[in-house]
């Protein structure tokens, strides 16, 4: 009997062993999924924003036409987010970058200042990959002087000759007569109109001229 028992003992610490060695490698291979599935990528699918899309986006860098030039880089991002079919595609803080396409200082008497920017590259949030984009140039021009400076002169001590040339452009009218205007002439002949300046945070509306895929996850 006592030879029984120890023998039924044996086997139970034997079988007791092996379904503690099964548990323990059953949790290792579970342990190595969970592993398996955290390192394993989110996955990716493309989508196709459309042309004709608006961007709304603010300015990171300020540009003026006085200030800036040709070819500058300007970078920007979108202050909310951009939805394709429900699905949001570009999240707030996305970035846009472009360079500065036309600085023009405004002129004496006549032409008015004028600025533009155009975007052509495109980041996600949360995504390094950068995207080339077209988009429509964006550009301020300054308000015209013309009224303005044809009352500093002085309507009265000018003639109508003066006047109608800083309205009309007739340069010869404007020679003509410039010297009836007295001090207010001068002035007018050596100032520069004013200038056009879009300052960092300035908001701004982006239209796609093309389409662009890029990738979306989940």
């Amino acid at each position: 009997m006592r030879v029984l028992a120890m023998g039924v003992l044996a086997v139970g610490i034997a079988a007791a062993g092996a379904c503690s060695r099964a548990g323990t490698a059953a949790g290792r291979a579970e342990g190595d999924v969970s592993r398996a599935a955290a390192s394993t990528p989110a996955s990716w699918h493309e989508v196709t924003i459309p042309a004709g899309t608006h961007l709304a986006i603010v300015l990171d860098t300020g540009v003026g036409s006085d200030t800036s030039r040709v070819e500058e880089p300007v970078h920007a991002h979108l202050t909310r987010p951009l939805s394709v079919r429900g699905q949001t595609v570009l999240g707030e803080g996305s970035r846009v970058s472009g360079v500065v396409t036309d600085a023009t200082r405004s002129a004496r008497v006549k032409g008015r200042a004028h600025v533009a920017l155009r975007f052509d590259t495109l980041t996600p949030r949360g995504d390094d990959q950068r995207y080339s984009i077209r988009t429509a140039a964006v550009g301020r021009t300054a308000p015209g002087t013309r009224k303005k400076d044809a009352l500093e002169i002085g309507g009265p001590a000018a003639g109508g000759a003066l006047v109608g040339a800083l309205v009309g452009g007739k340069k010869g009218a404007l020679i003509g007569t410039a010297a009836g205007g007295g001090a207010g002439t001068g002035i007018v002949l050596s100032t520069r109109g004013k200038e056009v300046h879009l300052p960092k945070g300035a908001a701004l509306t982006l239209r796609l001229s093309e389409p662009v895929t890029i990738r979306v996850r989940g």
